[in-house]
């Protein structure tokens, strides 16, 4: 696993040890970052179930301001560290151990809001829908930010109902699939 683009291109990312974690493939990736273009110097992003980070880092690496990566896993909290320090990031991170949820509603509490929202939940658990739903309720999103969800292509997130969120985008990639949303 590696840094796509942006000024750490090339550079090479840990994943978590001994435990069952789905690292976001390059060549997903590589396809969701020409989907957002230029990310502005000024953007706050959110990587949910962060696992290694390496989507965190990739928005850094093209030039987003600060990443907030949560997860609620220790190997993952230590891997994520672990590659922040690797890529001299930690000065413009903020690592979150906590369950996802919990989170999203600390940082609606606390008026916290996002340019980018990275959600890559267990694919066996439902998690996905539970995300959409909870965001769309939880006002964390600004206004023409995204939501991107990675999750399993049989997963149907068309019949949610939804009051803020709308979908901007869908794209297939093998078994896996990614949904984008904005208010």
């Amino acid at each position: 696993m590696r840094v796509i683009s942006g000024e750490k291109k090339g550079f090479k990312l840990k994943s978590p040890k001994g435990i069952n974690t789905r690292p976001t493939e390059d060549r997903i990736k590589e396809s969701l970052f020409n989907i957002l273009r230029d990310i502005h110097s000024q953007s706050i992003v959110l990587d949910l179930f962060a696992g290694s980070g390496g989507i965190g880092i990739e928005f850094l690496s093209r030039g987003a301001k600060k990443t907030f990566f949560v997860d609620k896993s220790y190997e993952s909290i230590k891997c994520i560290k672990d590659n922040l320090i690797h890529t001299d990031y930690m000065g413009r991170s903020e690592i979150i151990k906590k369950d996802a949820f919990m989170a999203i509603k600390e940082f609606s509490k606390k008026n916290i809001k996002f340019d980018y929202i990275f959600a890559d939940p267990p694919y066996e658990r439902g998690l996905s829908l539970k995300v959409l739903q909870t965001i769309d309720s939880l006002d964390i999103l600004r206004k023409e930010g995204l939501l991107i969800i990675e999750h399993e292509i049989n997963l149907d997130l068309d019949n949610i109902p939804l009051v803020k969120l709308l979908k901007k985008d869908y794209r297939k990639y093998g078994s896996k699939a990614i949904s984008i949303y904005t208010y």
